[in-house]
């Protein structure tokens, strides 16, 4: 499997980063005068689990306190962060492609095969999928919502992330150089 399917020989400059996080904080105070609530990608995931349990087996699906509180919400084409999960992959894809960068790959160091790249992914996936659910809220939500209300907890949170990145940096930096 080549490493880019497709890729423009040219790409657009990134965004400065300074400029692309007041973008996104713009974003977020929208979400909060047209939602009445912040950022967050989990809530969608769990609303299509439990949609999805609920399917399979409605007796256990709504025995379960995590699932019942989604089920209690309605369908996920009620959910807002269902949309805001899908049109954040619409906006990335238009984004990509506008800017010339869209493509189909797997970013890996040279030492992985992108099979392992992809076991690592979804292994990670899962363990930040379960810290998520523990600490009630991923990255987006604890982040740039509880950040931007000044919540105690998600300040501790931000800063626990930061520094469990830098203390496992030097394990996964070998695989990346």
């Amino acid at each position: 499997m080549p490493s880019r399917v497709e890729a423009k020989s040219s790409p657009s400059p990134f965004w400065n980063p300074y400029v692309a996080g007041f973008g996104l904080g713009l974003v977020l105070l929208s979400a909060y005068l047209i939602a009445g609530r912040g950022l967050g990608a989990t809530g969608a995931f769990s609303s299509v689990a439990a949609w999805i349990a609920n399917t399979l087996s409605p007796e256990h699906a709504q025995a379960s306190a995590v699932h019942a509180r989604y089920l209690a919400s309605g369908t996920p084409l009620t959910a807002w962060l269902v949309y805001l999960v899908i049109g954040s992959f619409i906006g990335a894809a238009v984004s990509g492609y506008a800017a010339g960068r869209f493509s189909i790959s797997v970013e890996k160091g040279p030492r992985l095969t992108n099979g392992q790249r992809l076991v690592f992914a979804l292994v990670g996936g899962i363990i930040a999928g379960i810290g998520a659910k523990i600490a009630r809220g991923c990255t987006s939500g604890q982040a740039l919502t509880g950040a931007a209300i000044l919540n105690a907890g998600s300040l501790v949170f931000m800063l626990s992330v930061f520094a469990a990145g830098y203390a496992v940096a030097w394990m996964a930096r070998k695989e990346w150089l």
